[in-house]
């Protein structure tokens, strides 16, 4: 009976980290979102193709949670936002 109530305490403590971390991670995701509509605003306001410039930047923003700054390059700013490609191999993000 004693290795029963220490197996189910040991049981409800590790539930209570794993439940203490999962949170932890919860509110860190919610930290790192950006305000991606005026973030493509700022990159798409050159573009020759507006509509077409916001949809892929929406997305990529999206995804990466980061758009670089200024009109065109700067990858490296956000490396996530300049890697990702299309179908057909080619930079998806402007």
């Amino acid at each position: 009976m004693a290795v029963f109530k220490v197996v189910l305490a040991s049981l409800l403590i590790s539930l209570l980290v794993l439940d203490l971390v999962h949170a932890d991670m919860v509110t860190a995701n919610k930290a790192t979102k950006i305000d991606c509509k005026s973030k493509c605003q700022e990159r798409c306001r050159l573009s020759s193709r507006q509509k077409l410039c916001h949809r892929a930047c929406g997305t990529c923003c999206a995804r990466c949670s980061c758009v670089p700054p200024g009109t065109y390059g700067q990858y490296e700013k956000c490396p996530c936002y300049g890697s990702l490609t299309t179908h057909g191999g080619r930079k998806k993000c402007p």
